[in-house]
């Protein structure tokens, strides 16, 4: 049983520390590729079609089309659609009410879901670059040319930006602000030494001659780029390309939130197994199954572990240090659960919740793929 406590100690590890430290250490020992990004001097203005995905949208499809319209980019080669996904709350005639040449909009009869829509989408837009938003994602004004400069290098097929949160009011918002400052620190790396894993549905471009239909139940931020690693390009993260939106109000809309993307990512990866070849993919291989799959199995290794340590705790030493360790953990968590509506529960309470609920969610994502429950539909945190 020592065996099994330290093992799964071991998983648990790396997957929260021991990952990110392993690929500072690779960069810091100069692997790596760089991004030849063109003179600025020179500039580089390809076409862009700006994708902003909507349902029921109404309350900020107008802000969003205002938004994208004052982006640092030149009018006569932007152009913007909006995929209305049967919105029935005014969406569309919001949308038409810019009567502007650049700004089209593609309804979809009868909810097919967010990757449906893209799918109809890319056999209609022009631009040479494709960017996928969501409608309540605002961006700031040089990120549109910010990502767009990546693909000056031949090698780069996607561009990540950076979703930022406004300011917080809640602990719903304040913990995915914490998670996402640690995945910026991942993804940072993870270009230095190649390619990020999987995109962000706010903000993220492509070429759009990689674009490949997905299924309808695809997760696309996730299933997209790594169709383009795949295909020998790179996926990249851009710092200098920020979108802001507004996090869910509440942990219980993120929960429900995060088991969807869980459940259609993990189908998803089991439909391109090929992408946990090493022999195939190399160190990109490694990143996804560090990044995404033993990152979704954590659920299980922490249940392998909690038992482990209730086993040996008997041994004294680390081992008691483990358990209650652990036992102060799961507490402040389940504490948080009862003041899970609370704007004001404290961190060293909201944090292991936090930590709780996210796991749980992962594991409900996966057992309800197993059972066959699919996701098609696309609905934003604040309507969840």
């Amino acid at each position: 049983m020592e065996i099994a406590f330290w093992t799964l100690a071991g998983v648990i590890a790396y997957v929260y520390a021991g990952y990110p430290l392993l690929l500072w250490l690779l960069h810091a020992i100069g692997m790596g590729r760089r991004v030849a990004i063109a003179d600025p001097a020179v500039g580089s203005e390809p076409a862009v079609t700006l994708i902003v995905s909507a349902y029921n949208e109404v309350d900020v499809i107008a802000d969003k089309i205002r938004n994208s319209l004052a982006l640092d980019y030149p009018q006569n080669k932007l152009e913007i659609i909006v995929i209305s996904d049967a919105s029935d709350d005014g969406t569309d005639e919001a949308v038409t009410g810019f009567a502007l040449s650049n700004v089209k909009l593609l309804r979809m009869e009868g909810r097919g879901g967010k990757t449906v829509g893209l799918n109809a989408a890319l056999k209609i837009a022009t631009g040479e670059i494709v960017v996928f938003s969501d409608a309540n994602a605002m961006y700031e004004a040089r990120s549109l040319r910010n990502m767009v400069r990546n693909f000056s290098d031949p090698h780069v097929g996607a561009v990540v930006g950076e979703s930022t949160y406004s300011d917080a009011q809640g602990n719903a918002q304040e913990n995915e602000g914490l998670y996402w400052k640690y995945e910026i620190g991942i993804k940072r790396l993870e270009t230095q030494l190649g390619s990020v894993v999987g995109g962000d549905g706010a903000i993220y471009a492509i070429r759009k001659r990689l674009y490949r239909d997905m299924r309808a139940d695809a997760l696309s931020d996730f299933v997209n780029p790594m169709q383009i690693v795949m295909s020998g390009h790179r996926c990249i993260y851009e710092p200098q390309a920020r979108s802001v939106e507004e996090a869910a109000d509440n942990l219980q809309k993120e929960f429900k939130r995060k088991v969807r993307i869980v459940n259609r990512a993990w189908r998803a990866l089991w439909t391109m197994p090929v992408m946990l070849n090493p022999f195939k993919y190399g160190f990109f291989a490694l990143e996804v199954i560090s990044h995404k799959l033993l990152r979704w199995l954590i659920p299980v290794f922490l249940v392998g572990f909690a038992i482990a340590t209730v086993l040996t705790v008997g041994l004294g030493g680390f081992y008691a240090f483990a358990f209650w360790s652990q036992v102060v953990l799961y507490l402040c968590a389940l504490i948080g659960y009862f003041l899970r509506d609370s704007n004001t529960m404290p961190k060293f309470l909201a944090v292991p919740y936090y930590f709780c609920l996210v796991n749980y969610a992962s594991a409900r994502g996966i057992i309800e793929a197993y059972r066959g429950k699919t996701y098609t539909t696309w609905n934003t945190p604040r309507t969840t």
